[in-house]
């Protein structure tokens, strides 16, 4: 089981020689407890925010087929072209934290009805200011007109960031797939998890540390536990976003 925010608390109020909380009084905290609490929720916020693309945020595992597809999919509807990034979401507030708009990827392998040879290319992003000013004109002046629909080449972010549009307008089901990832959200009940592996509770504890000296106006401390929370974030961005071996590392200098 991943840690706790009960068992966060509990970790620095023993450090700070206060009593600690159980799972029947956490909702109830005063003072010092609660201040707690709530240095943890920000340390623990600074730290899954720092990166958007955390894989512990990834909304599921990549691809069905071929885990260089994306981590999700929509599919598509004939002369459409415009469609929900999350369907399920009621509002902004509920949609993807983060979505790679470079990595939009169109196949029809997994389609109902569809066999190989299959359809699979990469999708161009595209700007909506550059699709009005150098496409559309070509394609459809109006989404109404579905005359020139055709297999999708590029995708664009709807200004509102919550959609993504197909240009040329899909002629038929194509499955779309792209790497989304979740909003992150603050702790609260006393049995709430990390979303990160427990490898890297020290990461957190040494920012709450910081945030704790800080309070205290306590400098110097706050420093060196600010110094330990950087060295740990790199750490976890090495093994978790770049964990290419350094023998597999091409350095060699190139002139151009």
């Amino acid at each position: 089981m991943a840690t706790t925010y009960l068992q966060l608390s509990n970790e620095l109020l023993r450090e700070m020689n206060e009593v600690e909380l159980t799972s029947s009084n956490f909702s109830d905290s005063k003072g010092v407890q609660t201040h707690i609490k709530d240095i943890i929720n920000r340390a623990y916020l600074d730290m899954v925010n720092e990166e958007p693309q955390w894989p512990f945020l990834a909304v599921g595992e990549s691809g069905a087929t071929d885990p260089m597809y994306g981590n999700t999919y929509v599919e598509t509807t004939a002369n459409t072209r415009w469609y929900e990034l999350k369907p399920a979401a009621s509002s902004i507030k509920d949609d993807y934290g983060y979505v790679d708009w470079d990595n939009f990827l169109l196949t029809t392998v997994g389609v109902s009805g569809e066999s190989a040879p299959y359809t699979i290319r990469n999708l161009r992003y595209t700007s909506i200011e550059e699709w009005k000013d150098y496409y559309r004109l070509g394609q459809n002046k109006d989404d109404a007109d579905q005359a020139n629909g055709g297999t999708p080449s590029r995708v664009i972010k709807s200004p509102d960031n919550r959609k993504f549009g197909l240009s040329p307008i899909p002629d038929q089901v194509y499955r779309i797939w792209f790497y989304a990832y979740n909003l992150p959200t603050e702790l609260s009940a006393h049995g709430d998890e990390i979303v990160f592996p427990d490898l890297y509770v020290p990461v957190l504890i040494n920012r709450a540390r910081y945030y704790i000296h800080q309070f205290k106006d306590n400098s110097q401390n706050a420093a060196f536990a600010l110094e330990d929370y950087k060295r740990g974030l790199r750490t976890m961005k090495l093994h978790l976003l770049d964990p290419t071996p350094n023998y597999f590392k091409d350095d060699r200098i190139r002139f151009s």
